[in-house]
């Protein structure tokens, strides 16, 4: 059902409010998928507002991005991957006055306090729980991480529902496990671009990929928990096999924020197998099509639950490619659903090795029809459950229907 006129609002559209701590330029999986919501949100005729840091100065303060209205606060100091924003409460206050319903995306510091406006103001607000917060081990660390799992938790307790990619995830969240009576859980959003055999012939070209030996792809940024250094040391195996295998890893490299420590230590790495492992940048969605197309596979050697999913698996699938995987609650799910690779035992080399070998082997049979993965994943679908999801959690704050309980 869509819900292009919701009575509530005498057949206005919505006054969408998004609130997370990082947004485009900035790029991961989680911005992504705000971005492809928010944009899926915008065309379904909704007037859409991130709140968001400014954690680059060379950012506006306000700008419109493909019909998204962006408000960003200026960010006093930076703490690991958190940033502290002291005008944000007085932000935060005007905008959640001036919208009708909240999206908030998690992990965020600033999320409790944000969430408590909105139930003060008796606002309808959904929090979409993305992943874990898991810093690298230090003393003070552990102290960012209680602080933003408390903020966390307060938030959860204050939001009308929670959204979650998945059952598998939510069960073995020590957050979600917590709220699961309030947890719906919706898909990602998923789309790539339509691009045509020659123009993917002329970017393998462009970046000397030849048809006469594997190409596997990386598709993330350089972070800790993406279990990089496994790739790493699964090469020799890999190269053994197969002598002319190159890596080519797409995403954000030397600039990723709170990672500049994991990419000093792999860099020597990174140098010795220079032939073989390659970097071509963060890519927009054109580029990032044909570059699936032009892998055999995708590895994906995640190693903690800071990865709950792995949008990269979907959008791979949609170009036709499969991917190994870590088994993880949560980033083991897509290769069920379509079929298109499986999972291998998180941070074992030897294991991700036999993995990728195996399938470079049978890369034949790992395949599904685009249009069956695509339905499931598509942006306006994951808008239209929020509207209904929003719709649903107005008319309870208005005692029109006796409880809101997730159709799980």
């Amino acid at each position: 059902m869509r819900l292009d006129k919701l009575d509530y609002l005498d057949g206005d559209n919505l006054k969408v409010l998004v609130a997370l701590t990082y947004y485009r330029p900035h790029v991961s999986g989680l911005t992504i998928y705000v971005e492809r919501l928010a944009r899926a949100l915008v065309g379904r005729g909704h007037q859409v507002t991130v709140l968001t840091s400014r954690y680059d100065t060379n950012l506006a303060l306000n700008e419109v991005l493909n019909g998204v209205n962006v408000v960003r606060v200026p960010v006093a100091m930076r703490i690991s991957k958190g940033v502290i924003m002291p005008t944000i409460g007085l932000v935060a206050s005007k905008l959640v006055y001036s919208h009708d319903v909240l999206s908030i995306h998690l992990p965020q510091l600033d999320a409790s306090g944000i969430a408590l406006r909105a139930r003060i103001l008796g606002k309808p607000s959904i929090l979409t729980y993305h992943s874990d917060l898991t810093l690298p081990r230090t003393i003070f660390n552990r102290l960012v991480n209680l602080l933003v799992d408390g903020s966390n938790h307060i938030a959860a307790s204050l939001s009308d529902a929670i959204c979650a990619y998945t059952s598998d995830f939510a069960i073995n969240s020590h957050l979600l496990s917590k709220y699961l009576s309030k947890v719906h859980y919706i898909l990602p959003p998923v789309t790539v671009s339509d691009v045509d055999a020659e123009s993917v012939e002329e970017w393998a070209k462009l970046h000397g990929i030849r048809d006469d030996y594997p190409v596997i792809g990386v598709a993330s940024r350089l972070a800790a928990d993406k279990g990089i250094e496994y790739l790493l040391d699964a090469l020799p195996m890999l190269l053994d096999v197969h002598p002319g295998l190159r890596v080519i890893h797409a995403g954000p490299i030397s600039d990723v924020i709170g990672e500049s420590a994991y990419y000093k230590r792999l860099k020597p790495i990174f140098r010795k197998y220079s032939k073989c492992y390659s970097f071509v940048g963060t890519l927009d969605s054109y580029d990032m099509t044909r570059f699936y197309r032009c892998c055999n596979m995708i590895a994906l050697p995640s190693v903690n639950s800071t990865e709950t999913f792995g949008l990269v698996q979907i959008e791979a699938a949609l170009c036709g490619t499969p991917t190994v995987a870590s088994d993880l609650p949560g980033v083991r799910v897509p290769s069920r659903m379509t079929g298109m690779g499986f999972t291998v035992p998180p941070g074992d080399s030897t294991k991700l090795s036999e993995g990728i070998l195996r399938l470079l082997d049978n890369n034949g049979s790992y395949h599904m029809h685009k249009h069956e993965i695509a339905s499931q994943f598509s942006p306006d679908l994951v808008a239209e459950q929020y509207e209904k999801l929003f719709h649903e959690l107005f008319l309870y704050k208005r005692k029109r229907i006796p409880n809101i309980r997730p159709e799980n």
